[in-house]
């Protein structure tokens, strides 16, 4: 996805103490980044917007 796409969602604490938050993303949002369960992504704020990107792995070669 190479286009912004805003949404509102809402962040949950998990209770574990840790001070992480789980947010749901529609799926329409993970489809359109090209990710799902078990993907991880950066956050980042930029010009006060919370910016997400997916984290690609480069395969290694043997």
């Amino acid at each position: 996805m190479s286009e912004s796409v805003r949404t509102i969602v809402r962040c949950q604490d998990p209770g574990d103490g840790t001070g992480d938050v789980i947010v749901e993303l529609p799926p329409s949002v993970l489809a359109g980044m090209d990710v799902g369960l078990g993907d991880s992504l950066t956050i980042e704020l930029i010009d006060g917007a919370i910016v997400l990107r997916p984290i690609r792995h480069a395969e290694t070669k043997s």
